[in-house]
This record gives C-alpha cells, sequence and structure tokens, in this order.
C-alpha cells in the first residue's frame, strides 16, 4: 500500500508534459489503456492508424497555449516524426510541425542540431517546411547552418527542387527583397509569383515597384481578381498618403476597373478643389489652368459614368465667378460649352 502511495504522489509532482509523455508512450504498447485513455478524452473509437495523433496534438496545444514553463518540444517533435513515418494525414502533419515551432520558440533547442534536423525532414520528402515559423529559433546560427545544407544539395538534380524552395524561403528570412524579386521574377509570368512580388515589395514600402509589376501583370492576365485588389488597396495606400491630384487619378482608374464608380465618383472633389485654387489665383495664367482642369474634369465625369453631372456643376461654378470676364474666355478657349441664362 506504502508503494502505491508513494507512486501516487511520484506521479503528482510530475510536470503535465512529462506525465502526457510517459502515458503516450506507455499508450503506444498497452492498447486497453489506448482505448481507454480516448475514451476519456470523448474521442470516438480509431477507424484508422492517423486517428490516434489527434489527442496528442490536442494535448500539446493545449500546454502551449497554457503557457507551461515544461519543455514540450520533444513530444511535438516525436509525433511530427511518427506522422510523417507513418505518411499519415497532411492537415495533422502541418499542424504538428506547426506546434513544434511553437514549442521550439518557447524553449529554443540547440540551432544546429533543429537546422540539421530541419534540413532532413524537408530533403528526405517527409514534410514542406516553413522555415518562417523556425526563424526565431534558429537565430543566425541555425539558419546559416541551413543554408550550407541548401548549398550543397543545390548541385543534385534529385534534391535542386527542395534546395530551391529553402533558399528563397532563407533570403525571404534574411529580409534580401531585391535578392527575394529576382529569385520570384524567374517565376513569372506565374500569378502566384507576380502577386508575392507585389506583396514583397509593398510590405518592403516600395509602393511605386509594387504598382508597376501589379499594372504589368494585370495587362496580361485582365480577370486576375486578386491581383487587381492588391492594386486597388495600393492606390488608396498611395493616395490616403499624398492625395495628389496623379494619385488621386490612378485611384479613380482602379475604382472604376473594379466596378466601383460611386467610390470613383467621390474622388472627383479632389479635381473640384484644384480648379477653385486656380481661380483663386487671379491671374491669366491661373485662369488658363483652371480652364484646363476643367477639360480634364469633364473627362473624369465621362469616365465614372456621370457625365450629365458636369453641366450642373459648372453652371453653378460659373455662377459664383461670372464677373470674372478673362476666366470665362479661357473656358470658352478650352472648347468647354458655356451654360445658358
Amino acid at each position: 500500500m506504502c508503494g502505491v502511495t508513494d507512486l501516487r504522489a511520484y506521479l503528482s509532482s510530475l510536470d503535465s508534459e512529462t506525465l502526457a509523455g510517459l502515458l503516450h508512450d506507455q499508450a503506444e504498447r498497452d492498447p486497453e489503456l489506448r482505448r481507454s485513455l480516448e475514451l476519456r478524452a470523448g474521442t470516438p473509437e480509431p477507424a484508422a492508424e492517423h486517428s490516434k495523433i489527434g489527442p496528442v496534438l490536442d494535448t500539446v496545444q493545449r500546454l502551449l497555449d497554457s503557457g507551461t514553463r515544461a519543455d514540450v518540444a520533444p513530444l511535438a517533435r516525436r509525433t511530427v516524426e511518427r506522422i510523417s513515418r507513418d505518411e499519415g494525414d497532411g492537415t495533422e502533419l502541418r499542424r504538428a510541425l506547426g506546434l513544434y515551432a511553437r514549442a521550439c520558440a518557447a524553449r529554443p533547442p540547440d540551432p544546429v542540431e533543429l537546422a540539421d534536423w530541419l534540413a532532413g525532414v524537408a530533403f528526405d520528402g517527409r514534410a514542406e517546411i516553413d522555415l518562417a515559423e523556425f526563424a526565431g529559433p534558429l537565430g543566425e546560427t541555425g539558419l546559416a547552418q541551413l543554408r550550407s545544407h541548401v548549398d550543397r544539395a543545390r548541385p543534385d538534380p534529385a534534391k535542386r527542387p527542395v534546395a530551391e524552395r529553402l533558399h528563397e524561403q532563407l533570403v525571404e528570412i534574411s529580409g534580401d527583397v531585391d535578392g527575394l524579386v529576382a529569385i520570384l521574377s524567374k517565376q513569372l509570368p506565374r500569378m502566384e509569383a507576380s502577386l508575392r512580388i507585389v506583396r514583397v515589395l509593398r510590405a518592403a514600402g516600395r509602393t511605386s515597384e509594387a504598382i508597376t509589376y501589379a499594372a504589368r501583370a494585370l495587362k496580361q492576365d485582365p480577370a486576375a481578381t486578386e491581383l487587381a485588389d492588391d492594386v486597388l488597396s495600393l492606390r488608396r495606400a498611395e493616395f490616403d498618403r499624398e492625395p495628389t491630384l496623379e494619385h488621386a487619378d490612378a485611384l479613380i482608374e482602379a475604382l472604376v476597373a473594379a466596378d466601383r464608380q460611386d467610390e470613383a465618383a467621390e474622388l472627383l472633389a479632389v479635381h473640384r478643389g484644384h480648379v477653385e485654387e486656380l481661380i483663386g489665383g487671379r491671374t491669366a495664367e491661373h485662369y488658363r489652368e483652371a480652364a484646363r482642369a476643367l477639360r480634364r474634369l469633364r473627362t473624369l465625369y465621362r469616365t465614372v459614368g456621370r457625365p450629365a453631372d458636369f453641366a450642373p456643376y459648372l453652371a453653378e461654378l460659373v455662377g459664383q465667378h461670372k464677373r470674372k470676364v478673362r476666366l470665362l474666355t479661357e473656358i470658352r478657349n478650352a472648347r468647354i460649352a458655356l451654360p445658358t441664362d
């Protein structure tokens, strides 16, 4: 009886991760214990081998979510290896890798050993690794070790596809925007590559270059909705940062292309304000520029599908400035018909 009491006291002293690991390993050897634990967890009788993994992943996630001080990484890593060894469910493998990355971030392992393990998993074809998830635990030392694996593998035709994927990820993690764009440019005209280039440049604050790439890709595939959305978002950010006439025109064009004419029409206020500023200059040159701006504005009213709205606007403008004879003359010279009384 004393031995049972001592064992219970010992088990009670263990942290939850260690206890979970012990139970998991024993359940692998004892089918009756495994079924009992699964029933306690509310898990239905497994119909296939991969269904055994779910409760383990749930346990790892609960431990990580609770902020446990225990090192959960060994259990998470064993689970990854088991799924990949048994050719388990791809969704479970991705989940397990994500949990292992979280566990490594909480308790970083030796970076060189981690890099060697990740390279082994990737080059053996057991899983596609998202290096961004492991960048923190790897640190510069681990990333350098991974680069050495990639450099050695790239000449091997069998390993080259994986090596190129890892190389691309390493360049992205390093923050080398130009290097990443150069890699992705070799994958053009694939739409996925265009999207990534646009988003990489945007994230780097290089909005003009992002728009250039996006516009070029849209010419090749005007039906690329996701890319069109990116262009619109970029144009709006550009205008919000600097609400110039040029940026307003570009945003109007993007909105019209997205069939959002009502929003585009709201931006005509920028041009109307510009006309008022020019008229306020009160010189012959200002009046001439105002007339040119009115011609441009008339075109924009047509662009946004509101051509009939230009005449009432012009009538109101002329009514406010009817004593400025030189202005009216410049408007006529610009071939804009003045409203009649």
